[in-house]
């Protein structure tokens, strides 16, 4: 944890300085890993910092994620591709994405802060983003299509008015806002955009519950975001907003269906992704929320993970490519087509394809048991997976006639979650940047969310470290 300059500190200003420690594991201060029901897990989980051989693999591979989003954005928009071929060319008619746009500010972010790309360049292509969101690109009542054309952002692929890839592309905004705190044009920008978003009309007439969106001219989605799931960082948004914001206790209103795997006990609600995607910007470690959940979400991902690893090896017997360090199933381009898929619990069709972003994406939470995966493909598989944008986003060892199959593309958000990883792996920025935002602090605080590091409490002051 990030030493404690001052006594006496706000809540906020402690969960500031926490966001702002590299992640040293999965652990607790103390060394000591609590399951989603409060028990201890394996003492096996380490607790080591990434060696230096490893942050060199991790710093390459992040530099690939990040060219993807400079080179795969329209310059005249900021809209990133939906996807893009993993030599650099193009693919998949010019559509962009709305979510990958959001990952795309934040790995900007990540490049001007480490000197990848200059500074004045990233806060250019950033206000060229934010003014077109803000002034062209459609929205109803602040909210985004899910896909939409890079060029001129006009609707693609018949998609939804969508509230999670709304949600993905305000947590890149709000992290570019942290990023450039005192640049008073993006600052104005920033809030422009949230401000706008009216959650209650996400609501849909539910009284807590928020819909997945709407189709123009037909109305609301019938789905709602009813259980656990990515939209957890769309909940504290909207309870977090000072213009539109709903009930606390939307949070509370979903449920959290419990997975038991083995010796692993979680909360779960599909595919890995789920568990990495509102992580990679909202810092919940050391925190648990209130009644009747108390659930600590940064460690109920770490069991997630561990449990995936095993699963995964489960099914070596069937996938001969799989193994201790050959794993990783999240929804994916595959041989037969996109692919929701994973476990446990099982969600098929499981065909032996292995999808790089599963532990790339939960590096910020095992990296012990990560690290290794990506580094065996490199190793293994070598340029024929790993390219220009780092790894492809899916491949499959055995495929058919025992030939090996790689996708050509990669995806935008698995080429996201996997750098804005990396990074809250080496440095805990994107917590950073991100937590700084008033939004997500306030709705962190009406939640109810309290420090759970061993031998603090909210009512204790910190101790001085010198």
């Amino acid at each position: 944890m990030a030493s404690r300059r001052n006594l006496g500190l706000s809540r906020r200003e402690l969960l500031r300085e926490i966001a702002g420690a590299s992640l040293l594991g999965p652990a607790l201060a103390s060394g000591a890993s609590l399951s989603s029901n409060g028990s201890a897990a394996p003492a096996s989980i380490p607790t080591t910092l990434v060696k230096p051989e490893d942050r060199v693999f991790l710093e390459d591979y992040a530099k690939r994620c990040v060219r993807y989003f400079w080179e795969q954005a329209d310059p005249r928009t900021g809209i990133v591709m939906d996807r893009a071929r993993n030599d650099g060319s193009r693919s998949g008619a010019n559509v962009g994405s709305t979510a990958a746009t959001g990952f795309g500010l934040s790995a900007l972010c990540i490049a001007a802060n480490r000197g990848w790309l200059p500074r004045d360049q990233v806060r250019a292509r950033a206000l060229v983003t934010l003014r077109y969101f803000w002034a062209h690109a459609f929205h109803d009542h602040g909210w985004y299509y899910h896909f939409l054309d890079a060029s001129n952002g006009s609707r693609r692929l018949n998609s939804e008015i969508s509230s999670i890839d709304t949600a993905l592309l305000l947590c890149g905004v709000l992290t570019a806002g942290g990023y450039f705190a005192n640049d008073r044009e993006i600052q104005t920008l920033v809030h422009q955009i949230f401000d706008r978003v009216d959650f209650n009309w996400m609501l849909a007439g539910s009284p807590l519950l928020l819909s997945h969106g709407a189709m123009p001219g037909s109305g609301f989605l019938s789905a709602n975001w009813f259980a656990y799931s990515e939209a957890s960082v769309l909940y504290l948004m909207a309870i977090g907003s000072t213009k539109h914001p709903i009930s606390a206790e939307s949070w509370y209103a979903w449920i959290r269906p419990e997975v038991r795997y083995d010796q692993w006990v979680f909360v779960s609600g599909g595919p890995l992704f789920t568990h990495q995607f509102s992580h990679a910007w909202v810092d919940f470690r050391h925190q648990r929320d209130g009644d009747p959940s108390y659930l600590d979400y940064f460690n109920n991902s770490v069991l997630a993970t561990y449990a995936h690893r095993d699963f995964c090896i489960s099914l070596q017997t069937r996938y001969s490519g799989y193994g201790p360090n050959m794993w990783g199933i999240t929804a994916s381009d595959s041989p037969i087509g996109y692919v929701a898929w994973g476990g446990p619990p099982f969600a098929g069709p499981i065909n032996g394809t292995l999808v790089p972003c599963a532990a790339a994406g939960s590096l910020m939470f095992a990296h012990d048991i990560c690290l290794p995966v990506l580094r065996e493909m490199r190793n293994v598989y070598g340029d024929r997976v790993y390219g220009r944008y780092g790894f492809t986003d899916a491949f499959n060892p055995n495929w058919k006639d025992q030939k090996l199959w790689v996708n050509q593309d990669v995806v935008g958000i698995d080429v996201g979650i996997s750098v804005l990883s990396i990074e809250n792996t080496l440095t805990g920025n994107i917590w950073r940047w991100f937590m700084r935002s008033q939004y997500i602090q306030s709705a962190m605080e009406r939640v109810g969310f309290r420090l759970s590091t061993p031998g603090l409490s909210l009512h204790q002051k910190p101790i001085r470290k010198t």
